[in-house]
């Protein structure tokens, strides 16, 4: 089984800023950009509530992703949790376990997950990814629609992950130390509850959203 730790620091803009940071993402010749994809990722719990997925103990999210582009559509199932030690440093530290589908199996996989396993299903969102990547990085331009999110997760195996992540963190011109620690989900909800928005489980482009300011 390969690492299931992933690392990654994750940074917040208005949609405003979109525009800026792709041309400063393409300026680097190492990084390689790919094509903008549409993603649809819908949310679910245990269907028991005793092992809800998002008590304090757990605090995971399991998640399917529908993602689509004018070439190909794909189909991932993941699992991600933050662990007790997450924030201890400056970059977070997460378990992260991800498996491809085919496309075509979409539909019998969510007919197992409700009638089946009977999982609840908690939440949703869109989002358009632009990936910019090489064989040690991944950094994403994520516009969701209340902001932009910039990512930026090790992939490399043979450098410190920390240490890689904080060089790109370094070499964009970013603040460490105004990262964002937590999940979209939990920015979703910040800014309904500051903006005094409408919460939405299901985050899409056309519904009221709050908005991501300066």
């Amino acid at each position: 089984m390969e690492n299931i730790y992933g690392y990654e620091v994750r940074f917040y803009y208005p949609l405003s800023k979109k525009d800026e940071l792709l041309k400063k993402l393409s300026s680097y010749d190492n990084l390689t950009v790919g094509e903008r994809k549409y993603e649809k990722t819908t949310q679910y719990d245990h269907p028991c509530i005793d092992n809800s997925f998002y008590s304090k103990n757990i605090d995971g999210r399991f998640r399917i992703r529908v993602i689509k582009s004018d070439k190909e559509s794909s189909c991932k199932v993941s699992w991600k949790r933050r662990l007790p030690n997450t924030i201890a440093t400056s970059v977070n530290k997460e378990e992260e376990i991800e498996l491809s589908i085919k496309f075509e199996d979409y539909e019998n996989l969510i007919f197992l997950i409700d009638n089946v396993l009977k999982m609840k299903n908690v939440e949703s969102y869109e989002r358009y990814r632009t990936l910019f990547y090489n064989d040690d990085i991944e950094i994403s331009i994520d516009e969701y629609p209340f902001g932009i999110a910039l990512e930026i997760e090790n992939k490399g195996t043979k450098s410190d992950p920390e240490s890689n992540v904080k060089q790109w963190v370094d070499i964009i011109g970013l603040d460490l130390s105004k990262a964002y620690r937590l999940s979209w989900d939990d920015k979703y909800t910040e800014l309904c509850k500051e903006q005094g928005i409408e919460h939405f489980s299901n985050v899409s482009f056309g519904l009221p959203m709050p908005q991501v300011l300066e």
